[in-house]
């Protein structure tokens, strides 16, 4: 009888711009995972919030807390799943941030504070006209949850719509000049993607010290299926400033798909 996976789908407002993207990666993923023989069954995370499902093996793109906190709960009576929800957990913006920087993993510096405070000016400790701001939970909703502010006016507008939408905790974040490079990864067996997401430098870089940085922050986080990105200063310094749980893989999709069921595969076979 073949072993039963149940396969988590995002919920679409965690994929924003990437719907059909992140949706495309699991499908993949299931055919291949029913290649090698298993029997998958697919459910969206909006069904694990409230249901339980039969499959003692589990691979999860959920991302919100609700669906996230409950596959914790069914998780306590399945054998395997992947990405865990801890580590999913983890990828939230500032655990995040505390866990890399914690890996000593270059990264940009970082303030977190309530997006209430009115002190926030204490945090303006950088010498330059531009600031990043992103929510502190969950990557991104909407476009605006991460932005490149050029003045306190503007950072006080954006952090009362922060508080409105109930959105209590931001960082500040130094901007880091450089080429901008994406990347797709998955741990065991190991593969490693990337390409140039903007800039025109194109700086050399020591490929393997981006490996490092980036299967180092991945097992910070307790993440097996990831992405991120990293900047390339102008004189080749590799720095992360963002890891993501199972991102979409689309300009690699079906050669990902074929390393994900593989790494699920390794998993469940080492409980069988």
């Amino acid at each position: 009888m073949a072993i039963k996976l149940a396969g988590i789908k995002r919920k679409e407002i965690y994929s924003p711009n990437h719907v059909t993207n992140d949706l495309a990666i699991i499908l993949e993923t299931a055919e291949r995972l029913k290649e090698l023989g298993y029997d998958v069954n697919l459910y969206d995370e909006e069904f694990i919030e409230k249901n339980d499902i039969e499959e003692d093996f589990i691979f999860s793109m959920a991302q919100g807390v609700n669906g996230i906190l409950r596959l914790k709960e069914i998780a306590k009576n399945k054998k395997a799943i992947i990405n865990t929800p801890e580590s999913a957990l983890n990828c939230h913006r500032i655990s995040m941030i505390n866990l890399i920087v914690k890996a000593e993993v270059p990264f940009p510096k970082s303030y977190i504070f309530k997006t209430d405070t009115k002190y926030f000016d204490s945090f303006l400790t950088f010498s330059q006209p531009k600031i990043w701001l992103k929510r502190g939970d969950v990557h991104a909703e909407h476009r605006e949850d991460v932005l490149l502010v050029y003045s306190h006016d503007e950072l006080t507008t954006t952090l009362k719509e922060f508080t409105k939408r109930g959105i209590k905790e931001a960082v500040l974040q130094e901007h880091l000049d450089g080429d901008t490079i994406k990347f797709y990864a998955v741990s065991d067996p190991q593969f490693f993607y990337w390409f140039y997401l903007n800039g025109k430098n194109h700086t050399k870089f020591d490929l393997e010290k981006l490996k490092e940085y980036s299967f180092k922050s991945a097992a910070a986080l307790g993440l097996d299926i990831f992405g991120g990105d990293a900047i390339i200063s102008p004189n080749g310094d590799v720095n992360i400033i963002d890891i993501n749980d199972w991102p979409s893989f689309a300009p690699v999709r079906e050669e990902a798909a074929k390393n994900i069921a593989h790494c699920i595969n390794k998993k469940v076979q080492n409980y069988v």
